[in-house]
């Protein structure tokens, strides 16, 4: 997938305004998924994302820390300035993107490293088959 049809699909699910607001999201989602995972494994993800996509996903990359999803919509609320319910919104907005940019081995393994309640958000029950 090219940027520019990745950031038109987030801004489609997650009916932003412009291109603008939906690459706003689009890192400031990432940026609070790449405090959860393990930084090879955010290299290996960031490595199937269209550039710049993958590089802000890796741009602060530190240890990964442990925290579930109600933390993660939490930190993406905090992010954005909004609401709970909204961070729900752009983070699925953003991660059903990234599930249908890269393959289903590399959704797996990043879904592997999460707790389960996270599939939803990628618009998965669970491990890819």
């Amino acid at each position: 997938m090219k940027y520019d049809e990745f950031v038109a699909r987030v801004r489609e699910r997650g009916e932003y305004p412009d291109h603008v607001a939906a690459e706003q999201v689009i890192r400031l989602v990432l940026g609070v998924l790449s405090q959860r995972l393990d930084p090879a494994e955010a290299e290996d993800l960031a490595a199937q994302l269209p550039l710049p996509v993958g590089a802000w996903l890796t741009e602060e990359q530190g240890p990964a820390m442990a925290f579930g999803v109600r933390d993660f919509l939490d930190r993406v609320a905090s992010a954005t300035g909004a609401s709970a319910q909204t961070a729900q919104w752009d983070a699925s907005a953003v991660l059903c993107t990234v599930a249908e940019a890269v393959t289903g081995g590399e959704l797996n393994d990043v879904l592997t490293q999460l707790p389960s309640g996270y599939a939803v958000l990628f618009g998965r029950a669970s491990l890819s088959g």
